[in-house]
């Protein structure tokens, strides 16, 4: 059979792919997403889908649940005209025009199963995870890798808390929820930070944080419904420990979901698809990124569905250079 052709395909699900499937299909460039089945490890819809209340996100005074908003976004990109396949997308080639597709289980036939002028590939990232006892338990009920997200949330306010991690990452998130918590945890595994001279000193001289040095958590502990306690081990003695914390947030790095083109794409030291500065434009021509495959600071929903609304303007004016020279 031959391959399905669409002048503009996106890959991934989340808030910078449903953004940019909008705007394309407003556009009348016939988008099809295909919004994956469990890739990378999340339902259709992406992270936002393991979340409970998002409080950040403009437009819902109220709060809305991390699923439920996406849902609305899903509902608005068919609603525009976006084609949705709730397909997972394993194999992807690059080196001609157009692009070809395969979608998961027809990856060993020579045939793509579609074929696009364009893709944005908003494909995200994953938070890394410990796998403690009980993290899955307790994931979102207490457990959490963002503090900017999450740190608001009734639960933490006038609690003790938990970060883990000594770099920058665990320095800034510590700091930012000092504003909630009653006191900052921070677990480092060995015997100094990896953050900044600056970084660190702000962590270790703030009055409501606490740094454990050579320390480890080796479970998540609760009563059935929420933490309420980290239990610990000393690196060096093996002492065991706990710290009683109604909240425990991972700064330990995330890993940008790179697989379909990380040799295809430029990627910078930590796999993140590199763009143009102020772009969704990466160097290879009719490929754009959006999202948290491409963005390793803020890795916020509402930057992502800016960055989707940038990749499909760039991808539109793509397209109109191709049309054009097709005259």
């Amino acid at each position: 059979m031959a391959p399905q052709h669409r002048p503009v395909a996106v890959i991934g699900s989340g808030p910078a792919g449903h953004t940019a499937a909008i705007y394309l299909a407003r556009a009348k460039l016939n988008p099809i997403m295909f919004e994956g089945m469990m890739a990378n490890g999340f339902a259709p819809g992406g992270q936002l889908t393991t979340t409970t209340d998002v409080e950040n996100f403009p437009g819902f005074p109220k709060g809305v649940l991390g699923g439920e908003l996406m849902d609305l976004m899903r509902e608005q990109s068919e609603n525009c005209g976006t084609t949705i396949e709730t397909e997972t997308i394993t194999k992807l080639d690059c080196s001609s025009r157009p692009f070809k597709i395969w979608r998961e289980g027809s990856e060993s036939q020579e045939e793509p199963t579609d074929t696009a002028d364009a893709v944005v590939i908003a494909t995200g990232a994953s938070a890394r995870r410990m796998n403690l006892p009980g993290e899955d338990k307790y994931w979102q009920n207490g457990i959490s890798a963002c503090a900017v997200c999450d740190g608001a949330v009734p639960i933490f306010r006038n609690k003790p808390l938990v970060v883990i991690g000594g770099g920058d990452s665990a320095a800034e998130e510590a700091m930012y929820l000092t504003k909630y918590g009653s006191k900052v945890h921070v677990l480092v595994r060995r015997d100094q930070l990896r953050a900044s001279k600056v970084m660190a000193t702000r962590l270790l001289s703030h009055p409501k944080v606490e740094v454990h040095f050579n320390t480890s958590p080796t479970e998540a502990i609760g009563d059935g419904s929420l933490l309420t306690a980290v239990a610990t081990v000393d690196t060096k003695t093996g002492e065991t420990g706990k710290i009683e914390a109604s909240g425990l947030f991972y700064a330990i790095g995330h890993d940008p979901a790179n697989a379909l083109i990380k040799d295809q794409v430029e990627l910078d030291e930590s796999g993140y698809i590199k763009t143009v500065p102020g772009s969704s434009v990466t160097n290879v021509p009719g490929l754009f990124a959006a999202g948290d495959v491409q963005d390793k600071r803020y890795r916020q929903a509402i930057t992502s569905a800016g960055s989707g609304c940038m990749a499909a303007l760039d991808a539109e004016r793509y397209l109109s250079e191709l049309e054009a020279e097709s005259l």
